[in-house]
């Protein structure tokens, strides 16, 4: 804070459970009057036990998102998305709070840029090269000195129980081998128990550590290890197999919901045993209905329950816990997407109770925070034998992933639910992540890619007689062909999904098919054909109540009587178009439209208005990185120019 003409990174390290995070997490919110542009946390799974480190491209989406940067600005890559989060800082005072780091890599793209911001970084690595580079200040919290750590049990316990049993306390103090986290749990233990003698928690503490063996990684992990089993052991039974379970939980968080179907009982109990984990200081609710655990905690209750619970039992619980991902994540992107396509889900199995959501802002919302665990949980199942589960979760995923554009997340789940589906032999499955990969390749502009995903995709699909995945992957085909330059193939291709869709009495694929011809034919130039056919295709998405799909038809309208010289019917059917875009909030075609309706007004002999609509238009084309806001910007330039001869 002496530092306000510069940005500040303190990196502060430690061994696990020193205390790092409780420092860093205190201070931020002792400075947040400070910082009157905000606070960004993100955990950087460092060392957690899963293995799964969290990227810097997709902490920077998130940080990205906190501050409502809309979603199709955002690009792909890290550098750019480093780039952008920087500017958005500009003219900020922020603090940025990047903890559990696993290397200085994996943190400088993080790093704001703006003088006044604030980064604290927390690590197990000292990060010494940030010092170097970007003039950190290094802080190493070692273990507690015996008067700090009786000082700890003092503030927790009262100054008249700890001086009573000095030798206990020295004991105990011993026992946990003066390390915050240890101390803290005996400390909860301690105060629950206000009668108890502290001599006699010692002398439990010491029986623990004797007959359990010692924890891997140089940490003083003996007496660690025996803390945790000895507060396990205080816990009600269900409270027990919970928190065993819960190492079973590929992280980052859990939600009550999720807990309620792993443990195979209700979530209003759920949340019971999650409380009584918490006053336990096992597990911590970081944000309201959202607990975590310390991740050395969680790979202790990992070994507790191969110890204590059976192969059949982890199997069982880890199968519940997908089937609530599956089945929550397929409900949410019903409400996101009436129209897409639905997986065929056998019966969840007994003691699953899915998220309820009851509206599109419920699903976006869960979607947002899942994120991160559906991300980990494709890949648990990938890894230990769920390979159903895997690819269907990946595609439960997709529509969310497709509308926020988390593009390379999208592809690298795809990548493990086809992997997943050919160990197991099955066409569908490898049909969808094909798809999905051909979806991400294409909004990537990556069409020749994508299309040879399609194809294949197609060719499964085929020899396994799915007719709708045969449709679904032909429009597909269509739109990489079209971003090739070859509407004839085009065309082709969606004649035929159309043939299908019809034979399959497909009401919403026949008027994706009857627009995507229409927008074939104008443009081959058959302008009068391709009106009829998207005139069609709108009266059919009005009854099947498809607003991405009206939207769309909308844009081929406005297109074509833009070509017939209807420009005042073009005018209207832009406007449509951009009113649906705006409440759907894909603003990458929105500024397609706008630019659409500036040729439009441009035709009709109206310059300002053109240069009106183009000057939105590539504002939004700007802001999402769109490559279409070069063929505005000198349309813009050009009336502009009009403007001040005219003047």
């Amino acid at each position: 804070m002496r530092h306000a003409g510069a940005v500040v990174i303190s990196a502060v390290s430690g061994t696990a459970g020193i205390g790092k995070t409780t420092l860093a997490v205190h201070w931020a919110h002792r400075a947040a009057q400070h910082f009157p542009g905000g606070q960004l946390y993100v955990n950087l799974r460092g060392y957690d036990p899963s293995g799964t480190v969290l990227d810097p491209a997709e902490a920077l989406r998130g940080f990205l998102d906190a501050f409502d940067v809309p979603v199709d600005r955002i690009p792909s890559g890290v550098d750019a998305r480093a780039a952008l989060y920087r500017s958005v800082l500009a003219g900020r005072r922020v603090l940025v709070v990047l903890d559990n780091a696993r290397d200085a890599e994996q943190v400088r793209p993080l790093l704001p840029g703006t003088a006044g911001c604030v980064a604290v970084i927390t690590s197990r690595d000292q990060l010494t090269g940030l010092a170097a580079t970007e003039a950190a200040h290094p802080l190493t919290l070692d273990l507690l000195t015996a008067t700090e750590a009786h000082g700890l049990l003092t503030r927790r316990l009262g100054a008249a129980r700890t001086a009573a049993e000095p030798d206990a306390v020295r004991d105990i103090v011993a026992r946990c081998a003066r390390l915050p986290l240890a101390l803290a749990i005996v400390a909860a233990r301690a105060a629950a128990r206000p009668g108890f003698p502290l001599a006699a928690l010692a002398d439990e503490l010491r029986h623990a550590t004797s007959t359990l063996d010692a924890l891997d990684g140089g940490d003083p992990a003996t007496d660690l290890r025996a803390v945790f089993s000895w507060s396990q052991r205080t816990l009600s039974p269900d409270a027990n197999q919970l928190f065993r379970l819960l190492g079973l939980h590929p992280g980052p968080d859990v939600t009550a919901a999720a807990a309620a179907s792993l443990a195979a009982t209700g979530p209003d109990n759920a949340r019971h045993l999650l409380d009584e984990l918490a006053r336990a200081h096992l597990v911590t609710q970081y944000l309201p209905g959202r607990y975590v655990l310390h991740d050395l905690l969680r790979a202790y209750a990992a070994e507790q329950a191969r110890t204590h619970d059976g192969p059949t039992a982890r199997q069982d619980a880890t199968h519940r816990l997908f089937d609530h991902y599956l089945r929550t994540a397929d409900a949410a992107a019903r409400w996101m997407h009436p129209m897409w396509e639905r997986l065929v889900l056998p019966p969840a199995r007994p003691g699953v109770s899915p998220e309820a959501l009851d509206t599109l802002a419920a699903a976006m919302a869960w979607f947002t925070a899942e994120h991160p665990v559906l991300q980990a949980a494709v890949e648990q199942a990938a890894a230990t034998g769920f390979d159903t589960q895997a690819w269907q979760l990946a595609w439960a995923h997709t529509a969310f992933l497709m509308r926020r554009s988390y593009l390379d997340e999208l592809a690298a789940m795809q990548h493990l639910a086809l992997d997943a589906a050919r160990r197991l032999g099955d066409p569908v499955g490898q049909g969808y992540a094909l798809r999905g990969l051909g979806l991400s390749l294409g909004r990537a502009g990556r069409h020749e890619e994508a299309e040879r995903y399609f194809e294949r995709a197609l060719r499964t699909y085929t020899r396994a007689g799915d007719i709708p995945g045969q449709v679904h992957t032909l429009i597909g085909l269509a739109k990489a062909a079209l971003g090739q330059g070859r509407p004839e193939r085009a065309l082709r291709v969606t004649e035929r999904a159309l043939e299908l869709s019809r034979a399959a009495s497909d009401r919403a694929g026949q008027a994706r098919c009857l627009n995507g011809i229409g927008w074939c034919l104008a443009q081959l130039g058959e302008h009068r054909r391709a009106l009829s056919y998207c005139t069609e295709a709108l009266a059919l998405f009005q009854q099947v109540g498809d607003r991405d799909g009206l939207a769309v038809t909308w844009d081929s309208l406005g297109y074509i009587h833009s070509r017939l010289a209807d420009y005042g019917q073009a005018v209207t059917c832009y406007q449509h178009a951009a009113d649906l875009l705006q409440k759907l909030g894909d603003r990458s075609l929105l500024g397609v439209i706008l630019a659409g309706l500036g040729d439009v007004h441009h035709a009709a002999g109206d310059p300002h208005a053109a240069g009106k609509a183009w000057q939105n238009a590539l504002e939004v084309l700007d802001e999402v990185g769109h490559p279409h806001a070069e063929q505005v910007r000198p349309k813009l330039a050009a009336a502009a120019g009009q403007d001040d001869v005219a003047g």
